[in-house]
C-alpha cells in the first residue's frame, strides 16, 4: 500500500471512539453494554408495512434529490408551521450525519473557523477538517449549558458558523429557551449561520422542545428520524433552513448520496402522527433511574433530553480513561470522555437499553463509585 494515495485531509480525520466501543463490545462475553446510542424499542409496525408495500409496489428508484415529494410535502408544512418563516425550505437527507456533512460543505471553506461546544459530538470537529475549516471549541463545563459570552469572546472575522445541539450528546442536557435565543441574536447580530442538531427533539423529559430556529429565521436545522422511530440503520434525516442554502445542500447531495432510500422515505409519511408517548415515557423512567442511583456518587448534571448522562468520575481516579478501564474488567462497556471532550473527566453512558442490562450497569458504576479507586495492576 502506498501511503501516497492518501488524502493529506485523512489526516485529520479520527477513528470514532464509538465505533471502537462496537469492536470491543464483541470481543466481550455477555457485556453489559452502556456504550451506544442505539434506541431499544424497533421501528413501530405501522412504517414497516408502509415500507414493504413500497418496496412490493415498486417504489425503489430514486426520487427527486430533495425528497420523496409526498414526504417532503408533510415535513414542510410542520415546519411552516411550527416556524412560519417567508423562506424556510426542506430537504430530505441519508441521515442526519449526511444532512451535517452537506451543512457543513456547503458553507464552510478552508481556513473558516466552526465554534463548537465542547463536550460535543464526534461527527463535528471531523466534518469541520473535511471542509478545510477550524474547530474553535469553547468549554460548557461544568453544567454544559450555553455559555454565550464564552462564545462570543471565540469569535473572530474567519468565524463561519456555530454548532449547537439541545437534546445533547454525550450530555443529555437540554438548553433552556433563554439560552438558546440569546444564541440565536448573537448569531444574527453578528451574521454567522447557526446549525442546529435537533436529532433527539422527542426526547424532552421536564420541558417542552424549543429550537434557536424560533428566534431566528436564518437558523439551519438539522434532523431526523433514526433515534425518535428506532430506526438507525434506515439512513433517514431532513434539514430546514433558508432557500439559498438548502438548494446548495440539494447540488451537494445530487453528487453524492443522490437521495435518501426511497422506498424507507414512502415508509415515514405520516409517522409524524404516530403516538411514541409510551417509547417517552420509557426513557423517563430510565432516566430517573440513573439519576437516583448515580446522584451522590458522582457529580452529574441532570440529563434532561436524549438518552445519554455524563457523569464525572470520582477524584481519585487518574482520568475518565482509566475509569473505563476498569469498568471493561467488570464487563461494563462505557465512552471515556475523552472521546468528546479535550477533558478526560467524565464517561458517557447511554441508558437506551434493556431495564434489567441498565440495572447491572448502575451496580457496576455504584460499586466503582464506592471502592477505593483504580485496581493494582
Amino acid at each position: 500500500m502506498n501511503d501516497a494515495w492518501i488524502a493529506d485531509r485523512m489526516g485529520k480525520i479520527e477513528a470514532s471512539g464509538i465505533r471502537k466501543a462496537f469492536e470491543m463490545a464483541r470481543q466481550m462475553t455477555d457485556p453489559i453494554n452502556l456504550s451506544i446510542g442505539l434506541p431499544d424499542f424497533d421501528v413501530p409496525d405501522p412504517i414497516k408495512e408502509a415500507a414493504c408495500e413500497a418496496i412490493r409496489a415498486g417504489k425503489n428508484a430514486y426520487t427527486v434529490t430533495m425528497g420523496d415529494p409526498t414526504l417532503r410535502g408533510e415535513l414542510q408544512r410542520l415546519v411552516d408551521h411550527s416556524f412560519g418563516h417567508d423562506d424556510r425550505q426542506v430537504i430530505v437527507t441519508s441521515g442526519t450525519a449526511g444532512g451535517l456533512l452537506l451543512a457543513i460543505c456547503c458553507s464552510v471553506n478552508p481556513g473558516d473557523e466552526v465554534i463548537v461546544l465542547d463536550p460535543y459530538f464526534v461527527m463535528y470537529p471531523n466534518l469541520v477538517a473535511l471542509a478545510g475549516g477550524t474547530t474553535v471549541l469553547v468549554e460548557t463545563y461544568p453544567d454544559f449549558g450555553i455559555p454565550t459570552a464564552k462564545i462570543e469572546a471565540a469569535i473572530t472575522p474567519r468565524t463561519k458558523a456555530i454548532l449547537v445541539n439541545s437534546p445533547g450528546n454525550p450530555t443529555g442536557v437540554v438548553a433552556p429557551a433563554a439560552e438558546l435565543m440569546a444564541l440565536a441574536a448573537l448569531c444574527r447580530e453578528r451574521g454567522i449561520l447557526l446549525i442546529s442538531d435537533e436529532v433527539y427533539k422527542a426526547f424532552c423529559y421536564d420541558e417542552p422542545f424549543r429550537s434557536p430556529a424560533e428566534f431566528n429565521e436564518d437558523v439551519l436545522v438539522v434532523d431526523g428520524f433514526s433515534k425518535t422511530y428506532g430506526m438507525t440503520g434506515w439512513r433517514l434525516g431532513f434539514a430546514h433552513g433558508p432557500s439559498r442554502l438548502i438548494q446548495e445542500m440539494a447540488k451537494l447531495q445530487q453528487f453524492s448520496f443522490v437521495c435518501a432510500p426511497s422506498p424507507l422515505q414512502a415508509g415515514v409519511v405520516g409517522a409524524t402522527g404516530l403516538d411514541l408517548s409510551g417509547q417517552i415515557d420509557a426513557y423517563r423512567r430510565k432516566r430517573d433511574r440513573v439519576a437516583e442511583v448515580l446522584s451522590g456518587l458522582y457529580d452529574l448534571p441532570r440529563p434532561t433530553g436524549a438518552f445519554y448522562a455524563f457523569p464525572k468520575v470520582p477524584e481519585r481516579w487518574p482520568s475518565a480513561s482509566a475509569f473505563v478501564e476498569e469498568a471493561i474488567r467488570h464487563n461494563l462497556l462505557i465512552i471515556p470522555g475523552n472521546v468528546f471532550s479535550k477533558r478526560d473527566t467524565h464517561v458517557r453512558l447511554s441508558y437506551a437499553v434493556d431495564d434489567a442490562t441498565l440495572e447491572r450497569g448502575l451496580g457496576v458504576l455504584r460499586s466503582m463509585a464506592k471502592a477505593g479507586g483504580p485496581a493494582p495492576r
